[in-house]
């Protein structure tokens, strides 16, 4: 359900009730002997039973944790779910979903995605006889093309890693559900919980790597899954027991802490990247800023249609060559080098070569992963100091530039008795 009062720049109303549910869902006092408010840590690995065969809904922590269903009943209630389940991280989560297939099913996986759940379909999932394709969502005529008797399984990105591409989750659903039982699966990672809620748009299953704007701070690795299909729900459930890819009491824990603080974290997110994506794409040294709240995006109605917001992340190209993007990331200070995102530190990446260096280079140069293209996660920080921070790497990027120039002209200059003495 959405609120009356828009969002900034033109994107769709808040989610009602948002901040409300992060709090209190799944967090009752009532449920704990100590009526404590933040809900304990159970690292019990194992629980009394009453009689054999008879427990009060708890036998083994892989099967079921106290701390565990706290948040997994609060993101359930973010996603407008009925059910989430939670895994040992976002990768666990993808194969936990494949396993829902087998030998012979066909996958449709969006070309531009993360570097890890491209490289686990391609050279993992693809060993066990599925067969994969890779497409651009985005335009849905060429997803449509690519479904088979044998597709059960439709796997996009919104927006995509790192090209921050924008796919219509409505206009997707409708075409894979025409086909028969093809599940629809939505990475919403980049958008969270608050921005997006892929379940209302049509999609089978939302899934997170939680490790990032979920939980928040860069202090723990995991998976979520978000879904209303009691049968799907029932299958994952046998699956996240059986194959025990699960998170630890503590993990689970801070990310429902995490949970507490996403609404204002994810309004200061969208606050600071589009400031710094404003700010980049006025600068004479980038040569393109891609961000969906800029309305240079070329999806960029979609995403107002969609979303009630953005994220942190902004993509741009800097002028130049590798050595140029190099020398920025050599630069930056209040930025840190460092893959992964969504925490509420600032941090910058060159996918070619870091998050995405394990896609094939022909692949890499379809999608327009350059050397020169950089990926932004925009913290918290004040946005006047990142905005210095990327004004000073910048200029210390070009002087690259200034300096061949110099040593060119000395060339020129110097005569030639001295460059080549006999």
């Amino acid at each position: 359900m959405q609120n009356k009062d828009t969002s900034p720049y033109g994107f769709l109303p808040r989610f009602q009730h948002f901040a409300t549910q992060a709090i209190h869902e799944g967090q009752e006092p009532e449920q704990w002997k100590s009526q404590a408010v933040v809900p304990p840590i159970s690292l019990s690995t194992t629980f009394k039973q009453c009689a054999p065969g008879q427990h009060s809904g708890f036998e083994y922590s892989r099967s079921g944790n106290p701390t565990r269903n706290c948040l997994e009943k609060a993101v359930a209630a973010l996603d407008g779910a009925k059910y989430s389940l939670a895994f040992a991280s976002g990768l666990a989560a993808t194969m936990t979903i494949t396993h829902l297939l087998r030998a012979g099913d066909h996958i449709i996986c969006m070309d531009d995605m993360y570097g890890g759940t491209n490289r686990y379909f391609r050279t993992v999932a693809a060993k066990f006889g599925l067969k994969i394709s890779f497409v651009d969502c985005s335009r849905t005529k060429l997803l449509e093309a690519a479904i088979t008797a044998e597709t059960k399984l439709v796997w996009i990105e919104t927006p995509t890693n790192p090209g921050l591409k924008m796919v219509d989750i409505e206009a997707c659903a409708h075409i894979v559900h025409k086909h028969g039982d093809i599940i629809l699966v939505v990475d919403n990672t980049f958008m969270s919980a608050y921005f997006q809620r892929p379940l209302a748009l049509g999609a089978d299953i939302c899934m997170y790597s939680a490790t990032k704007y979920m939980n928040g701070h860069s202090d723990v690795v995991m998976g979520l899954v978000s879904l209303n299909s009691e049968s799907l729900h029932d299958k994952l459930r046998f699956l996240q027991n059986s194959i025990g890819a699960i998170p630890s009491p503590l993990d689970c824990y801070l990310c429902n802490r995490g949970l507490k603080t996403l609404q204002i974290r994810m309004e200061k997110h969208f606050e600071n990247g589009m400031a710094v994506a404003q700010f980049l794409e006025s600068h004479p040294l980038v040569e393109k800023v891609i961000y969906p709240g800029l309305s240079s995006h070329p999806q960029h109605e979609l995403a107002k249609r969609q979303c009630t917001g953005c994220p942190g992340m902004v993509t741009f190209y800097i002028k130049g060559a590798l050595q140029h993007a190099e020398n920025f990331l050599k630069n930056i200070k209040l930025f840190t080098l460092a893959e992964s995102l969504g925490g509420y530190e600032s941090l910058a990446e060159l996918p070619a070569i870091m998050t995405h260096a394990s896609v094939p280079k022909s692949d890499r140069d379809i999608l327009g992963i350059s050397d020169t293209l950089i990926r932004l996660s925009v913290g918290l920080e004040d946005k006047a100091d990142l905005i210095e921070d990327l004004d000073q790497a910048l200029k210390a990027a070009s002087q690259i530039e200034i300096q061949r120039e110099e040593e060119q002209r000395r060339d020129r200059e110097t005569p030639a008795a001295l460059l080549h003495p006999s």
